[in-house]
């Protein structure tokens, strides 16, 4: 996921993200084909709709951190055997915005 190019939808001039569970998911697709189908329900109507690409390790090392909130990738969403979600755990974000580093840092063993 870290290096692939992921098409992430653009509205009201920010990355389109959908809030579940108490976590900010940036929405990110592997290709046009999984971008459309996510399209025909969330899209514009009849116009195209705007993305960026982008690498999975630009959405997790630098947006995901700068959302202030906690935040993970979800890919493919639209996609009904081939959804990916990259949760704001520790080992997948950076450990500073990572929901459960005080839970690891109690279970470490140090102190």
């Amino acid at each position: 996921m870290r290096r692939s190019v992921l098409l992430v939808p653009v509205s009201d001039g920010g990355l389109w993200s959908a809030r579940s569970g108490g976590v900010r998911w940036v929405c990110g697709f592997t290709d046009e084909v999984a971008l459309a189908r996510f399209a025909v329900h969330h899209g514009p109507g009849d116009r195209p709709m705007n993305h960026a690409a982008l690498l999975g390790a630009r959405i997790i090392d630098e947006i995901v951190p700068s959302l202030g909130e906690p935040a993970g990738l979800a890919v493919d969403i639209a996609t009904d055997d081939g959804s990916m979600f990259f949760p704001p755990v520790t080992g997948i974000v950076p450990d500073g915005v990572a929901v459960d580093r005080d839970v690891q840092a109690e279970g470490d063993g140090r102190g």
